[in-house]
This record gives C-alpha cells, structure tokens and sequence, in this order.
C-alpha cells in the first residue's frame, strides 16, 4: 500500500511540472546609471627648451 502511495505522489508531482506552458526566462534587469565619470589627459615625449 506505501509503494501505490509513494507512486501516486511521485505522479501527481510530475504531472504538474510544465503545467502553466513552456518555460519562460527572465527578462534582463536594466543597468542603473553609473556614478563613475572618468576624465584626463596623457601625453607622451620629449620636452625641450629652446
């Protein structure tokens, strides 16, 4: 009697997988806008004085 009941559970927990249709992903959170402002300037050489 406790294997047709454990059988039963098992069947009815698989029949319920997929019930609501095809798996659907997440959509993709929005990126947050970036505090982070970097600026400069580089050069490279030879400085000479004339």
């Amino acid at each position: 009697m406790k294997r047709i009941l454990a059988a039963l559970g098992l069947l009815s927990f698989l029949a319920a997988c997929g019930v609501d249709g095809a798996p659907v992903p997440p959509e993709p959170k929005p990126k947050p806008p970036s505090a982070v402002a970097i600026s400069g300037d580089a050069r490279i050489g030879i400085v000479a004085k004339l």
